[in-house]
């Protein structure tokens, strides 16, 4: 895992941000990609100081054009991707029945939309080098969970998408993962939508009792070294994927029940 070119999308924060500097403290060049230009330079200029070599990529993978010219730029600096990580990412919270539906188009535009954009513009490149692609996924891709029904539906479309993608290129070396690190200490849900489409802007979860962004990066890092396909953290995601498959019925009042309990929840 050393001198590869690696590419990750929503690398001003969080899991992407980890993510980042996990693989440029290996030896690896990395491409950041996020909307802020102004974050990404900042952050690019941290990493350098520490011999790093990174380009930042202002990138809305909401947007087609962003994500062609985000691979281009890759292809122009260092000649090839091997990796291609989508970890951009929106979440919502709210009950469909409120929702402005434009807040599901815009989960939609970026969870699975710019995960297909990115991936369908570095393909070549992946399938030159035998890469790897990488979408971030979710606990909410495994079992719908209430209030985030464009959550959710974004990332089981996003697990659709890639798992077909690695049956097409089955015979072509092309690894394919699907990783869900369950809840973890992250800005995502400060920047969640609420029905009308403004920002939630405090968490309704104690973030510092859930995974922390660094440990997460460290395990994708490993997943992709070792090319597995499907991963799930911690407890509570395990959980959810094992008693899916047998008590679905009973998962759904679990979810539920759990979900509820949240402080200020929209269902009760």
């Amino acid at each position: 895992m050393k001198n590869k070119v690696v590419i990750i999308t929503g690398a001003s924060s969080g899991i992407g941000l980890a993510t980042a500097r996990e693989f440029a403290a290996c030896g690896n060049r990395v491409v950041l990609a996020a909307r802020s230009e102004e974050k990404l330079n900042s952050i690019v200029t941290k990493l350098e100081e520490k011999g790093a070599d990174c380009l930042a990529v202002p990138t809305d993978v909401s947007k087609e054009e962003d994500c062609r010219k985000l691979v281009e730029a890759a292809v122009k600096k260092y000649g090839r991707i091997d990796i291609l990580i989508n970890n951009a990412g929106l979440s919502m919270r709210a009950l469909f029945a409120d929702l402005d539906l434009g807040v599901m188009k815009k989960l939609m535009d970026v969870n699975f939309w710019g995960t297909v954009y990115c991936t369908k513009y570095a393909l070549p490149y992946l399938l030159e080098s035998r890469g790897s692609v990488t979408g971030i996924s979710s606990v909410a891709g495994i079992h719908g969970l209430p209030a985030r029904t464009g959550y959710s539906a974004s990332k089981f479309a996003l697990h659709g998408f890639l798992e077909t993608l690695r049956i097409e290129t089955l015979r072509q070396g092309l690894h394919v993962m699907v990783f869900c690190p369950g809840f973890t200490e992250s800005n995502i849900r400060r920047t969640a939508l609420v029905a009308d489409g403004s920002v939630q802007g405090e968490s309704p979860r104690k973030e510092e009792k859930m995974m922390k962004a660094e440990e997460v990066a460290r395990r994708i890092a490993r997943s992709i070294e070792k090319r597995k396909r499907f991963v799930v953290l911690t407890f509570e995601g395990k959980f959810t994927y094992w008693f899916k498959k047998w008590f679905p019925s009973w998962l759904d009042r679990i979810v539920y029940n759990h979900m509820a309990r949240e402080p200020e929840s929209p269902f009760k």
